[in-house]
This record gives structure tokens, C-alpha cells and sequence, in this order.
């Protein structure tokens, strides 16, 4: 069983947001020089070479759905943007949400759009 340290370290990590989560990450992969990307081990010669894992991913919100106000606030959440700009970037979907995230945070926000009712895909 962990210490109680690690315990509540991993309860205060839960109730971050997908952006502070990511934030997280990136200034643990610079104090300490690592990175949080899986290894990927290569199989095969030149062939597996050439098939490489997208590491990158473009949220795009396709649609609002039912619940469009619900989408509005997590958009609100995910992006920073004030509740005007918000709407507006619903209102006009399709829209990107964010260019060039990693595949967890790209995952994450997907997930919860859909949770919201948004129709999302990453690209």
C-alpha cells in the first residue's frame, strides 16, 4: 500500500483539469530532463521503420449535440476562452479545439466533449 503522502498526492492530481494536468506533465518532463511518452520498441527492419505512431493529434469539434450549453462550459474549461468566444466556437463548428496535443491530452478532451454531448475527432 502506498504512504499516505503518495495517497494524497494522487488525490489532489485527480481534481486537476485536462489543461493543468498537462501543464503537470510538461513541467515534471523539464525539472527532471525525462519524458512521459511510452518507449516504443522497433520490430522488424526498414518496414516497421516506416510505420510510425502519430504522436500528435488535432481536437476537432464536429458538432454540439443535444446539450450545446453543457458543450459551451467544458469548452469554456478546456480552452480558457471566456464564455462569449466559447459559444461562438460552438456555434461555428466544425471547429479545432487545440492543434498539435499529445494522444492523452487529445483523448481526455474528447472524451469529456462526449460526455458533454459533442460529437469530437481527432485528427
Amino acid at each position: 500500500m502506498a504512504s499516505e503522502k503518495i495517497v494524497k498526492f494522487v488525490e489532489e492530481i485527480k481534481t486537476l483539469t485536462v489543461l493543468e494536468l498537462a501543464e503537470l506533465v510538461s513541467a515534471i518532463e523539464e525539472e527532471f530532463g525525462v519524458t512521459a511518452a511510452a518507449p516504443v520498441v522497433m520490430a522488424g527492419g526498414p518496414a516497421a521503420a516506416a510505420v510510425e505512431e502519430k504522436t500528435e493529434f488535432d481536437v476537432v469539434l464536429v458538432e454540439a449535440g443535444a446539450s450545446k450549453m453543457g458543450v459551451i462550459k467544458v469548452v469554456k474549461e478546456l480552452t480558457g476562452l471566456g464564455l462569449k468566444e466559447s459559444k461562438e466556437l460552438v456555434d461555428n463548428a466544425p471547429k479545432t479545439l487545440k492543434e498539435a496535443a499529445s494522444k492523452a491530452d487529445a483523448e481526455a478532451m474528447k472524451a469529456k466533449l462526449e460526455e458533454a454531448g459533442a460529437k469530437v475527432e481527432l485528427k
